[in-house]
């Protein structure tokens, strides 16, 4: 059995927020005023001698960014850790790394813990990129002649040889995190914590990345990766921790099982399955919104519930056209629970004798996405409308109506395929002899 490497017990983390009082000006006199602000000279006083935060303002209000957190990571382990803007990720990171103090509880490290939480974490900007490699290295413990065995594999991932001797205050973003993650990935720490491996960079430098850190969990040390794209966090996590309001809501062997928890509690994710315009959203001087629904064809549907893929699931539009013309083209785009496109689909995609009419006035319009096509998971379908290669009246990913549905099961008759199967879509198609 592998030894526990971090252990973390009942780990707070509280922050002291201070507001200015609210009062009217007009009525607050001077007295008012000295009272006030000999409080506030009094409490800093007496904050400073214990040791606490000393906050600015006149009402001060305790924000626990962390509350009660427990968990244990073995050595070697991947450890995925999900959750909403200010979950408390970051946070949990900053403490692990002793960056930040815990309010109370514990956590055990048994090992050099490298980490990448920001851009350039532990950089000092008027060091060059070369001065600055040694720098991480003597922090993590490291003699010269092991940092100056890795230098030049560091270099060579960086991609920074050209300005090695320049400040580092003169990188651009990205190149200062292609050598912070260089620095961080081949110093060879026992524990690497990443905090969005993935904000910063191009695309080839991103799959560098992932790759190097794929590389760094075969070698048995141990990853503690935050991240927003799930793909990712699926690719190389092992088990999933989902963050809530600073709480754990679940610590998860299945990875998948994590990730789609997470996605269904979040507010983005919930089945929405009718979008209607009461306030006059969206408008333009062609298309006027006013229903997007989608729907499945199993009988007696429930409101609500995840859509079966064994029956069609069908997307219906109403609207009203105020000004017609030959351009005028309404539709769908849908994405997965990544927020990637799927695919679009435009009123405008068979043959001219085949489109809708877009006459003006009232019009509805229907589409039938045929059984067994998507995977199980979660689904937004976003209501698009624009003047073909001239210019769009609902933007993708921008301001537009958009609904909510789920799938789960009726993805196959075959006894072989009764879950989730690999890949963004699971159509069932046709194999035959010949």
């Amino acid at each position: 059995m592998r030894e526990t490497i971090i252990s973390v017990e009942n780990l707070s983390k509280c922050y002291l927020i201070g507001h200015k009082a609210v009062t009217k000006e007009l009525g607050t006199t001077l007295r008012d005023v000295m009272t006030r602000e000999m409080h506030n000279f009094t409490r800093n006083a007496l904050d400073f001698f214990r040791g606490r935060q000393i906050v600015q303002g006149d009402e001060v209000e305790e924000f626990w960014a962390l509350r009660d957190v427990s968990f244990e990571v073995k050595r070697g382990e991947v450890i995925g850790i999900i959750g909403r803007n200010g979950a408390g990720k970051s946070t949990l990171l900053k403490i692990l790394s002793r960056i930040t103090e815990p309010t109370r509880g514990r956590a055990i490290l048994c090992g050099r813990v490298a980490s990448l939480l920001e851009v350039g974490t532990g950089f000092h900007a008027e060091l060059t990129g070369r001065e600055n490699i040694f720098l991480n290295g003597a922090i993590l413990g490291m003699t010269k002649a092991e940092v100056k065995s890795k230098f030049d594999a560091i270099v060579a991932f960086a991609d920074v040889e050209r300005f090695l001797d320049t400040p580092v205050k003169r990188y651009s973003s990205g190149m200062y995190f292609r050598l912070a993650f260089a620095v961080a990935a081949h110093l060879e720490p026992e524990i690497l914590a990443v905090d969005e491996v993935l904000a910063v960079g191009d695309a080839e430098f991103q799959k560098k990345c992932l790759g190097k850190m794929g590389d760094v969990a075969r070698g048995g040390r141990t990853v503690l990766f935050v991240s927003h794209n799930m793909n990712a966090v699926e690719r190389l996590c092992q088990r999933v921790i989902c963050l809530k309001d600073g709480k754990i809501t679940g610590i998860y062997d299945e990875v998948r099982e994590g990730i789609v928890a997470y996605l269904r509690g979040s507010d983005e994710a919930r089945i929405q399955t009718v979008w209607t315009n009461p306030g006059g959203r969206c408008e333009n001087d062609f298309f006027f919104p006013e229903r997007l629904e989608v729907s499945s064809a199993v009988p007696n549907a429930r409101s609500g519930e995840p859509f079966s893929n064994g029956y069609p699931i069908v997307i219906s539009i109403m609207g009203t056209v105020r000004r017609s013309g030959p351009g005028l083209n309404v539709g769908v785009g849908i994405y997965n629970e990544n927020d990637e496109l799927l695919f679009m689909t435009l009123s405008s995609d068979q043959t001219k004798e085949s489109w809708p009419s877009l006459a003006k006035g009232l019009v509805r319009l229907r589409m039938v996405l045929p059984q067994r096509l998507l995977n199980e998971g979660s689904y937004r379908v976003e209501l698009l409308a624009s003047l073909h290669c001239q210019a769009w009246l609902l933007r993708p990913r921008g301001k537009v109506p958009s609904v909510h549905f789920s799938i789960q099961g009726g993805l196959s008759d075959s006894p072989y395929w009764d879950s989730k199967r690999p890949g963004l879509l699971a159509p069932v198609l046709s194999w035959e002899n010949f």
